[in-house]
């Protein structure tokens, strides 16, 4: 087998941290919503997620001003409405109406939950020490939700231009605990 150069630009396609989300944020009377791919779990107790959301974007200022956002987690049936609000602003667009996203209250943020998303993590921001220098955010999740209706989801991991792993089947590996 030989092996050949690879763009160092290109190498988040190989190891790409988890499904692309949608972030929903709430400023004021205007809900938004992005498409993300950017995302680490960084401790289970409590939850924490790290991000990083370029400043360009429109949703970088509502989370750095409001300190708080939902992510959502999509499956495959959303797979065309996530690449529509990844390619678009909402700075001057209703995106959920444009899309079709239907939105439902949260209990402790004030950005909306998506009601077709398997899951919603309402989240606060904890710390900002890395936001300046690497726009990474670090979110507390503080209330999770889940459609128990969606049995066996499968979710989106993007691979680059335009290109995505869908999750296939599940498998189990014997272990035990140290």
């Amino acid at each position: 087998m030989k092996l050949k150069p690879f763009p160092v630009s290109d190498v988040y396609r190989l190891i790409e941290p988890g499904p692309v989300v949608l972030v929903t944020t709430h400023q004021g009377s205007k809900d938004n919503v992005m498409t993300m791919a950017w995302h680490t779990m960084m401790e289970f107790t409590p939850s924490l997620i790290g991000c990083v959301i370029g400043e360009s974007d429109y949703t970088f200022g509502l989370i750095k001003a409001t300190k708080e956002c939902v992510i959502a987690v999509p499956t495959m049936e959303l797979a065309a409405k996530v690449v529509k609000v990844g390619n678009v602003s909402g700075k001057h667009l209703d995106k959920f109406q444009k899309f079709g996203l239907a939105k439902l209250p949260a209990a402790q943020v004030k950005a909306p939950l998506l009601a077709d998303c398997y899951a919603n993590l309402e989240c606060k921001v904890v710390d900002t020490t890395w936001v300046k220098k690497y726009n990474f955010f670090v979110l507390k999740v503080v209330r999770a939700w889940i459609d128990p209706t969606k049995k066996n989801p499968k979710f989106l991991h993007h691979v680059g231009t335009g290109k995505f792993i869908v999750d296939g089947r599940t498998i189990k590996v014997p272990w035990h605990k140290k």
